[in-house]
């Protein structure tokens, strides 16, 4: 159980990193709306697929 959540959450960091970078790159999913927004989802993308990593490793 602990690790289907912990690779769900890895999964959507992943997802949201995709999203972030196709939006800031091909203005595709949300035509560009706001590229600091876009930062900030990619940041925190980046820190949850980090601590989902950590947690991985430690079980």
């Amino acid at each position: 159980m602990t690790k289907n959540m912990i690779f769900g959450s890895v999964a959507v960091a992943g997802l949201v990193i995709l999203v972030s970078i196709l939006d800031m790159t091909l203005k595709f999913p949300f035509g560009g709306y706001s590229i600091t927004t876009d930062i900030l989802f990619l940041v925190g993308a980046v820190i949850v697929l980090y601590m989902g990593w950590e947690t991985y490793r430690e079980i």
